[in-house]
């Protein structure tokens, strides 16, 4: 059972559930490297005049043919968008690990901040549920090398150890072993504990207040670890990385995006 504990994190999907250009979605099939040579994969929604390139990381199943609905909408808002897949999940190569996950997300950071059509300056990092925690992670440790600017974490668990501990003591069957089993689980990687770092780049913390997935508990324990400049925003009668689907939540995020570059 500890040897299994880290697969609760990954949930993959292969290939895709559907082509975006069937609904009229512009987009770039994009091949990339991760450091350790596994061949990875990602869709790039261009803006027609972007004032900036958000790398989206999404959450623990499936794969970004499901995740795009999130985020298809910034690029009409102005805002390209690259949507990596992980190791293991569409169409990149790979088994998923806690390790391997964060070297994807370096290798997407180097890749859009590489590209021509990627204005220095203008970098931002938006991660949900899974995809939150690794981009904290990753933010911290790499973001200033690659030039990012604002960061948003949506539905982020604070701790992979005690996300585990938590879902452990929801099943009758594992309750009794809640502890023992989370200690299985590494948390070299713990948003919590990396969180600081990525000041002074601005984040933006996003919990719904009716998640019970990631209960919002661990958005507010990010923002009182994080320094400024952090906010958090959180919302009644929403669920887990239900927010993007309010049309006040994407106007607040554009303006704090326009406002966060300098627009």
């Amino acid at each position: 059972m500890l040897a299994g504990c880290s697969r609760l994190f990954f949930l993959p999907e292969s290939g895709h559930r559907w082509d975006p250009a069937t609904v009229g979605i512009e987009y770039e099939d994009v091949w990339f490297q991760a450091e350790d040579g596994t061949r990875l994969h990602g869709w790039f929604l261009p803006a027609e005049e972007p004032r900036g390139t958000i790398v989206f990381l999404h959450g623990n199943a499936e794969n970004i043919s499901t995740h795009i609905g999130a985020v298809h909408w910034l690029p009409d808002r102005g805002y390209n968008v690259f949507l990596p897949d992980y190791r293991g999940f569409g169409l990149s190569e790979g088994r998923p690990d806690f390790q391997g996950v964060h070297l994807d997300a370096r290798a997407a950071l180097e890749h859009v901040a590489g590209r021509d059509d990627v204005e220095e300056g203008t970098l931002v990092v938006l991660g949900q549920s899974l995809g939150g925690s690794v981009a904290i992670t990753t933010v911290a440790r790499e973001g200033e090398a690659h030039g990012v600017q604002a960061l948003i974490a949506d539905s982020a668990f604070s701790s992979y150890r005690g996300i585990a501990r938590e879902k452990f003591g929801e099943i009758w069957l594992t309750w009794p072993f809640q502890w023992p089993l989370s200690l299985g689980i590494s948390d070299r990687f713990a948003p919590v504990d990396h969180v600081r770092d990525v000041s002074p780049i601005p984040l933006l913390l996003i919990a719904g207040e009716e998640d019970v997935i990631v209960p919002p508990h661990h958005s507010r324990d990010l923002y009182s670890a994080a320094r400024p400049p952090v906010e958090l925003w959180r919302f009644r009668d929403v669920g887990h990385t239900q927010a993007f689907a309010r049309a006040d939540v994407r106007d607040g995020v554009v303006a704090w995006l326009d406002e966060t570059l300098g627009f």
